[in-house]
């Protein structure tokens, strides 16, 4: 009897070092594919266009607006009724999955004067994480986390008055924010609006990121 219970044991531990043995390399496999996925992963870059548009009842010289952002705005224009959009700017950017970016840069006026555009607007872009991701429906998703945009802009106060001519004085006013947003890749999607001067024009930020080709 005992005879048979030790023989019953040595087979059962021999059975269990065989299938330990066997196990090991599968798992480091799983652990090496998982290590090569990741690794892909973190070689990827998104190509971002943000988008700056002012709306306003104003005239203006031209209102052609990219075709990637021309659905976004004829849903906008029932909420905000403006008579006229125009393209402020178009900032294209590539940054690296998992990446964040940050821009500074100095640019005309962010609004619509009839005085000549001699006072530039102070302008910065800022996002402090960008991540491709898959949602439960499996569609690619990019979120952005910590999402800046602010500007220091002209607004005329003032004017006086010289032997030729009125001089306006301006003062420089700071507007922004600052949100966490996720979008669908490819989709542009308003950020949101900033009601800038006395005329009750607006910025309008809409912004878009996919995957890189190269």
């Amino acid at each position: 009897m005992n005879l048979r219970r030790s023989l019953s044991t040595a087979l059962f531990m021999f059975l269990f070092a065989v299938v330990a043995l066997c196990s090991q390399p599968v798992f480091a496999q799983s652990s090496g594919t998982v290590t090569q996925s990741d690794k892909q992963e973190d070689e990827t870059n998104l190509d971002t266009q943000l988008y700056l548009l002012v709306a306003t009842n104003q005239e203006v010289a031209d209102t052609k607006l990219p075709a990637a952002i021309e659905s976004v705005v004829k849903q906008l224009r029932p909420s905000l009724p403006f008579k006229n959009y125009r393209l402020a700017a178009t900032l294209i950017n590539r940054v690296k999955n998992n990446g964040r970016l940050n821009l500074k840069w100095i640019g005309g006026p962010l609004g619509v004067s009839t005085e000549p555009a001699v006072n530039p607007s102070f302008n910065e872009f800022r996002v402090n994480g960008i991540k491709l991701i898959t949602d439960a429906a499996g569609q690619s998703v990019v979120r952005m986390e910590g999402f800046t945009f602010g500007a220091r802009i002209p607004i005329q106060t003032s004017a006086v008055a010289s032997t030729s001519a009125t001089m306006p004085i301006f003062n420089y006013e700071s507007t922004g924010l600052n949100t966490d947003i996720s979008m669908r890749e490819g989709e542009p999607v308003v950020v949101g609006t900033l009601h800038v001067g006395p005329s009750g024009d607006a910025i309008i930020l809409v912004m878009s990121a996919k995957r890189s080709k190269q």
